[in-house]
This record gives structure tokens, sequence and C-alpha cells, in this order.
């Protein structure tokens, strides 16, 4: 794979999104700085090598440095923390330095403060001096990217990544919003411009993403609509909140509102074919290719609008939260895990024998 350009990561996909990430910065030095004799150690789950094709080789749980934040960092005691594909990609050594590693993987996490206070961790790790957005910091990462991630006991953050855990989530159910679900927040509530009543269009049912935009949209007034060759996937949909279900391609009932793209060349021509004049494509990935034809004539003759969009902001972090916690909407778990046990889970992400997240327990 080639590297990206400035001497940057290779393009690697994110919560359904591939883009081209600068060369990013050092990571802070936040493992404990004593000696070995006083080196105090707890349970992660980190890549130590990477595989292309047996990615599942380069994992290890076992013992990892008490991290000691730093500037602005600060600790949490991880309660939760749930598996995305994007550690699997880091198994295979995509978007990856391999000079950063061993480093501990995970970008989703719940837990306890060192004030005692229950609280989400916001994943995107942005430059020190960055203002404003995280996700529009060209020098941003994930945290397992720079910085070691949440699958271990104990994670060095940003304190400004720390958002309050409502009472009324788990912290089962809090582990899986930062990533897949704030992804498909902002893509639905901050990106596409329709309100609920409108209908949308979510390519892809099954996967994480779309996953997360069927009950988000189902859960709050939108017509939901849903694409899959699978069969049982459309059946799923259908009781996770879509109001119909369509094959790949399928002619719909009417033009859309807003079709939220997570397939990118496979899906990309019936997506802009799907919208209404002056409708929008909101596009977060493209993990069946990312050089569609344009159709730039479509584009500007219906006057449509296309929308990339990238994870998601800590005050959209916190909305969500709170919209989970007034709607009673909760995440799909598939299972739950000891953290000593995390081979498991990623074995079953690989196997595809899932519906729902895994989450892992500290304790």
């Amino acid at each position: 794979m080639a590297d990206a350009p400035g001497g940057g990561t290779p393009t690697r996909a994110i919560a359904g999104v591939t883009c081209r990430r600068p060369k990013r910065p050092e990571p802070r030095k936040n493992s404990n700085p004593q000696g070995p004799e006083n080196v105090k150690t707890l349970l992660a789950v980190s890549a130590r090598s990477v595989s292309r094709d047996d990615p599942i080789s380069g994992l290890v749980v076992d013992e990892h440095p008490d991290p000691r934040p730093v500037g602005g960092w600060t600790t949490v005691k991880v309660r939760a923390a749930s598996l995305n594909h994007h550690d699997i990609w880091t198994l295979r050594g995509v978007g990856i330095d391999k000079e950063r590693l061993p480093i501990v993987l995970g970008c989703d996490a719940a837990g306890v403060d060192e004030d005692g206070n229950e609280v989400i961790v916001h994943s995107v790790i942005a430059s020190d001096d960055w203002v404003g957005d995280d996700t529009l910091d060209p020098r941003r990462s994930l945290l397992s990217e720079v910085h070691d991630g949440t699958l271990a006991e104990l994670v060095a953050v940003p304190r400004r990544n720390l958002v309050s855990k409502p009472a009324a989530l788990s912290f089962e159910e809090a582990a899986c919003l930062p990533t897949a679900w704030l992804t498909a927040y902002r893509m639905l509530f901050t990106k596409s411009g329709v309100k609920p009543g409108g209908t949308v269009l979510v390519q892809g049912a099954g996967g994480g993403v779309a996953s997360a935009l069927t009950i988000l949209g189902g859960a709050t007034g939108y017509r939901v609509w849903v694409t899959s060759r699978s069969e049982k996937k459309r059946a799923r949909a259908m009781e996770l909140g879509a109001d119909q279900a369509f094959e790949p391609g399928a002619r719909l009932p009417e033009r859309v509102d807003a079709v939220l793209e997570t397939v990118g060349e496979a899906t990309w021509s019936h997506s802009l074919k799907s919208l209404r004049p002056g409708g929008t494509l909101v596009v977060c990935g493209a993990t069946s290719g990312s050089d569609p034809p344009a159709e730039l004539a479509r584009v500007f003759f219906l006057q449509l609008h296309v929308v990339g969009s990238t994870m998601g902001s800590r005050d959209e972090l916190a909305a969500l939260a709170r919209l989970c916690e007034m709607t009673g909407v909760r995440p799909p778990i598939d299972r739950v895990l000891p953290l000593a046990q995390a081979r498991e889970g990623f074995e079953a992400m690989i196997s595809g024998d899932l519906f729902g997240k895994v989450v892992m327990k500290t304790s």
C-alpha cells in the first residue's frame, strides 16, 4: 500500500471512513517512566505485530506498563471497551506505522475518571493547540493509532475528551457510542439537513454505522429505508426500525431527501439516482471502493449536495449520550467478554458471526 502524500500513513477506513492523514505527531510520553522494579502493570490487549493474512497472530493479551499522564491528560479506569473493525485493520497493518508497535488497541470506552466521575471517552485526539471541531484537525488521530488505546484496565486521554456518562446507560452500552454510533449521529442529525418526518436511504444495512443510522432514525421520527444484498440483514434492519428494505439498486417508491452512504463505489450511482432534486448524499466511507464515476451532470443539474462526514465532535458525543438516555435507544450488543478473553471477540469479528457490538469488561 502506497504512503500518503507528504510522508503520512497509508489510506485507512475509520468507522466506515476512508481518508488520508498527514504525518502524525509523536505520541505523548504517557507511559510509566520509573525503573523496571517500580513499574506498575495492567492487563491490556495489544498489537505486537501486523499481518494482512493472519491478523490474530499479532494480538497479545498481557501485562502493560501503567500509563502516567502529562500536560492536560488524565487517566480513566476502563469499565467497558467495545471492539471496532478499526482494531482489525490495525492488526492487518492498515494505517499504522510499524514503529508504533506494540500499541494497545481500542477506540471506544467508558469508565471512571480520577475524580470518581462516570465518563465516556471521546477517541479523536487533536493537536494540543487545536481550537474547534477535533475532526477538522489535519493532524488528528484516533486512540490506538498514535497513543495507546482503550482495551486496557487504564487508559490515558486528554481531559477535554471526557464526556459525562448518563446514569441510565450501562458502561457496556456507553462504550459502544464513540465510533460507529457517533459517526451515524453526525451523518443524520448534523450533516444530512433532513428533519424528522423526512425520508432517508441507508445503503448497506448490517454494518455498524448503517445499523446505528437505522436505529437512531427510526427512534426519532425519520422514515428510514435501507438496502442490503442479504435477506437476513434486510429483515433485521426492519426489526431495528427501518420502514422498508430493498435489494441494492432497486427502484424506490419515491426519491428520498438524503442518502447515508458507507459503501461507496458499488452503490454510488444508485445513491445519486435515489435523491430528490436538491437532496443530500452524506458519505462517511467507501468499503467497496473510493473511485466511482462522479456523474457530475446529475449532481449540478439536480443541484444535489455531496457532503463528507468523519466521526463526530465531543459535543456531538455528549448529545448522542443524552439522546440515548431520553429515548431509551440502546446499541445492540452481541456479547460481553472479560478483557482476558479478547481473542474470542476478535475471532468473532473476523468471522462475521455477529449482530451487534462486542464489548470487553475489565471487572
